[in-house]
Order: C-alpha cells, then structure tokens, then sequence
C-alpha cells in the first residue's frame, strides 16, 4: 500500500510531507488551542513538535495538508501501522489543521479521501484517540467512525504521563454505506 500518497478534492490536496515543510507546519502547530484537547496538549512547544516532525517524516507515511484554494499548508496526518494480515488494516491519524479550517470541511474531505485511499488495500482503518479528546471523538463519530469498545490502550506521553486512548474503528463495507460515501 502506497503511504504517502497525492490525492486531490475540491477544498485540499494531500502530498507526501517533506522536511522543508518545518517552518509552514510549525506555524500552524503552534497555536495552542489545537492541542487543547490531545493528549500531548503541549506539542505547540517547539521542542516538542519537533520530535512530533522528525518522527512523521522517519515513519514514512505523513501527509501534508494543502488548501487547494490558496495552496498555503494548513495541516497534517499520516498513514501508520500497515497490517496486511487478515484482509489488512492501517491507522489514520496524527491530523491537525490550523484552527481556520475547523468545522468547515476540510477534515472531512481529508478523511474521505484517505479512507477512499486506504480502503483500496485494507478492509478496516482504526483511529486511535485520547479518551477525554472529544473534539477528535466527534469528528471520527462524523464521519461513520465506531467506538471499538472491547480495545483501549495506556500510552505514555512524553512530558504529559499516562492517558488512556480508545480505538475508533470504520471498515471498507461501512465506509461505503456512511456519510462519506461518494
């Protein structure tokens, strides 16, 4: 399964993250109200998104948000976790957008385009989401996420401590029946 791949909609494109995307990520990053609710609310310290960055790019599946009207970069979110066993699944996730592009769109298309991407080569996209980051809970249960109720895990975050995350959950067959099928 391509990781990184470029997929276009009506309100963004999607492109491999690149290195010198620091300063225009980094930007958006650092308004704190984005990471108010995530479990690692203080990832708009330089330091600490920082390694957020190097570890997307080491990974080898983070996306590069592009707003198609202006072109400027206004988030991120990666492909991880690819497991070809069983029909396949992969995790979505590591998303942000810059606070002007809430509730207008933008992660939707995002999702869908991902989801239509993904569901190319695996049967189920898991979301993994901080247990008190309703923000996040909303949105997956927007677009047809379902809790996974029988999975949480216990996730040190550094400089924060230990959070619990659920896994939210779509598969290729309620991906086509749900609100973002085409």
């Amino acid at each position: 399964m391509d990781r990184q791949p470029h997929l276009e909609g009506d309100l963004v494109a999607l492109r491999p993250l690149q290195p010198d995307d620091w300063d225009a990520l980094f930007a958006i990053a650092s308004q704190r109200e984005i990471w108010a609710m995530h479990p690692a609310h203080n990832r708009w310290q330089e330091p600490v998104f920082r390694a957020f960055f190097a570890d997307a790019l080491a990974q080898g599946g983070a996306l590069a948000v592009i707003a198609r009207a202006s072109g400027a970069l206004i988030g991120s979110s990666r492909f991880q976790g690819y497991d070809p066993a069983a029909g396949g699944s992969l995790e979505i996730g590591w998303t942000f957008l810059g606070q002007a592009y809430w509730g207008r769109g933008y992660n939707r298309e995002m999702k869908r385009l991902m989801l239509a991407h993904a569901f190319t080569s695996v049967e189920r996209v898991d979301f993994h989401v901080g247990e008190g980051n309703w923000r996040s809970r909303r949105a997956l249960a927007n677009i047809g996420a379902w809790l996974d109720e029988s999975r949480t895990e216990d996730v040190d975050v550094p400089g924060i401590g230990t959070v619990r995350h659920l896994f939210y959950v779509i598969d290729r067959a309620g991906f086509a029946g749900g609100p973002l099928a085409a």
